[in-house]
């Protein structure tokens, strides 16, 4: 109480000799210089509490209307403003970094929403709507809104080479086909599990990422972020070979993957780094092959071993996230997901949860591109290691004491600073003669940044631009009348009689997410439009709708210019051709040239696959 009644408006009591602060609004031109100029006024020393006070108010007010007069400005063509202050986090007021929306339609970053739902509010920060308890507990991050904010940052920062990539997210419709062909593959369970085709050219030893060189079909390699239906897809790709085990090494020779499945439930996962257990200590004999119960201590011995000897030499390993592991914020909503190479910097042993002793490895991402759940536009920086609390008790403690064989260097790129091992495997993707044959990708038309951002925001059921979305709780988007004509025709409750003698309560009917198993009948009821996700799009619609009206007009104008040129090259190509016509016998119909150019375009139209 006293220091409120000591306490002096800084506009009102201007303490004498109080330095004049000049382009205070210039530092907080973006909102980390903003941030950053924050903590550098409160921690100086030389400054009184009422200049601190004065400094930090006009930063508040010269800030915000800089960026606004930013944003206004028609001169300023970057994507990202598309998407600044309209998707911000409604707690930190920041882009969401690993973004959640809630079911009333407002993003968080992911710590915000945990922070906050441990401060036991069960409300939006926003709007007070209530979070439905599964989602508090465990929070899905929005991968629409993940590829959209890295997207913009990407084109953001190479606007100025034009080569730098903006999604390599391989969408289903894009992909082969299934390779469950035969008749014995497509029975029940898919017994046969080996019968489906290797699309990529490596050996089942090959140690870090399967690049281009190694992809004839697509020549792109095994992309972050790519996700495949089940486990039997993801081996077709080389990403995980094994269909069961989550472990694929030989003891001698190091481990290649790992799959995190919830196995185990002694397992962290913390995005960028995780705890893995080993496996093993579960009496699998017998009728108990599903026994989820430990019966003894696992040892460092078979698959284990071959995790400790990656730890040793430091070799890279591929890691594949499924939708079965709940636990985690980082698993995909739906099949299998590939989240780059890890390195392996410690093991040991300890007792676990249920009281035997397990296996245990810290892992640290060390991939050259993102990850699929943050919106960074580069890939993984060297870091120190996390603390981990359980090391005081643990055994058998193993660490690397030399140089690893995949680590940073200094041109900005992890690399193989030793030679990978040599496969002592046959490539399982060859020719009968033994090469490897690459396929020639046919070139597609380059679209603008806008049409490629608004390309991401596409309904999951009718793959289209999403009209009116709403997100539900598991982190999905659709478009409204899509959702609710999914379920046209359903009642929320079922009643129930017994015998027809006398009435039962209602039961509730389960309405399944069309995109994973997760309940969404409650949120069904009155689903709620994502007013954030459709400003972007209107916005991102109204731009592309003013360039094309511009591009019409130049061309109209007889201005040719990017995918015109190509038009004006047949053009004159079919010129020299009606001269060579001309010089034989053959008289030939400028009108009948200029049909045939026409029809030619909207051939080529037709079949852009762009289009569709």
């Amino acid at each position: 109480m006293a220091d409120a009644v000591n306490w002096r408006c800084p506009d009102c009591f201007k303490p004498p000799n109080a330095p004049v602060v000049q382009n205070a609004a210039a530092a907080a031109s973006s909102s980390a210089d903003f941030i950053a100029a924050v903590r550098a006024i409160d921690s100086d020393t030389s400054l009184t509490v009422q200049e601190k006070d004065k400094r930090r108010q006009q930063l508040y007010t010269g800030g915000p209307k800089e960026e606004a007069a930013n944003r206004v400005n028609p001169d300023n063509n970057d994507v990202l403003n598309i998407l600044d202050d309209t998707l911000n986090c409604s707690i930190c007021l920041q882009l969401p970094e690993r973004p959640v929306t809630t079911p009333c339609g407002h993003n968080f970053c992911l710590k915000c929403f945990q922070r906050w739902i441990r401060e036991r509010k069960s409300t939006c920060a926003n709007c007070r709507a209530p979070i439905p308890a599964k989602m508090a507990s465990q929070p899905r991050i929005n991968s629409a809104l993940v590829i959209a904010i890295r997207m913009a940052r990407t084109l953001r920062s190479g606007t100025s080479n034009g080569t730098s990539k903006v999604s390599h997210f391989i969408h289903n419709q894009n992909r082969p086909d299934k390779a469950f062909t035969t008749e014995r593959a497509k029975k029940t369970g898919k017994a046969n599990a080996c019968s489906g085709k290797i699309f990529v050219t490596i050996p089942g030893d090959h140690f870090g990422p399967i690049s281009a060189d190694n992809d004839p079909e697509r020549n792109l390699g095994v992309l972050v972020g790519e996700t495949w239906e089940d486990r039997f897809e993801c081996r077709q790709w080389g990403a995980h070979f094994p269909h069961v085990a989550g472990i694929a090494g030989q003891s001698d020779y190091g481990a290649q993957s790992v799959a995190l499945s919830g196995g185990y439930e002694d397992d962290e996962d913390h995005g960028e780094w995780f705890l893995y257990t080993g496996s093993g200590g579960r009496d699998l004999s017998g009728n108990k092959r599903t026994n989820k119960l430990q019966s003894f201590d696992q040892k460092f011995d078979k698959l284990n071993d071959s995790l400790r000897v990656s730890c040793l030499k430091g070799y890279p390993v591929r890691v594949v996230r499924s939708h079965k592991e709940k636990r985690s914020s980082y698993a995909p909503d739906k099949g299998v997901r590939y989240d780059g190479v890890y390195r392996i910097e410690k093991c040991w042993r300890k007792a676990g949860k249920q009281g035997f002793k397990v296996c245990r490895y810290l892992f640290v991402r060390c991939d050259n591109e993102p990850a699929p759940w943050t919106s960074d536009d580069h890939g993984d920086r060297p870091r120190a290691l996390p603390p981990i609390k359980e090391l005081n008790g643990a055994t058998d403690m193993t660490q690397r004491k030399g140089a690893p064989a995949w680590d940073y260097d200094e041109k900005c790129c992890w690399m193989w600073k030793k030679a990978p091992p040599h496969s002592r495997k046959p490539v399982q993707c060859e020719n009968e003669d033994g090469t490897k044959m690459r396929k020639v990708r046919p070139k597609k038309l380059a679209m603008s940044a806008k049409q490629t951002l608004l390309k991401e925001f596409s309904c999951l059921l009718c793959r289209e631009v999403i009209d009116q979305p709403v997100t539900t709780p598991c982190a999905h988007n659709f478009c409204k009348a899509c959702l609710e004509g999914a379920f046209a025709g359903q009642s929320f409750t079922r009643q129930r009689t017994c015998e027809g003698r006398r009435t039962l309560r209602a039961k509730k009917n389960i309405m399944k997410c069309p995109s994973c198993p997760t309940d969404i009948s409650d949120f069904l009821q009155n689903p709620q439009i994502n007013r954030e996700l459709m400003n972007v799009i209107e916005s991102l619609k109204r731009q592309i709708a003013e360039e094309n009206a511009a591009l019409s007009d130049d061309v109209d104008d007889g201005v040719l210019d990017g995918n015109n040129e190509v038009l004006a090259e047949e053009v004159v190509e079919t010129d020299k051709s009606v001269e060579d016509d001309k010089e034989g016998a053959q008289p030939v119909n400028e009108t009948e040239i200029k049909q045939t150019h026409k029809r030619k375009r909207s051939s080529d139209i037709d079949n852009d696959p762009e289009r569709e």
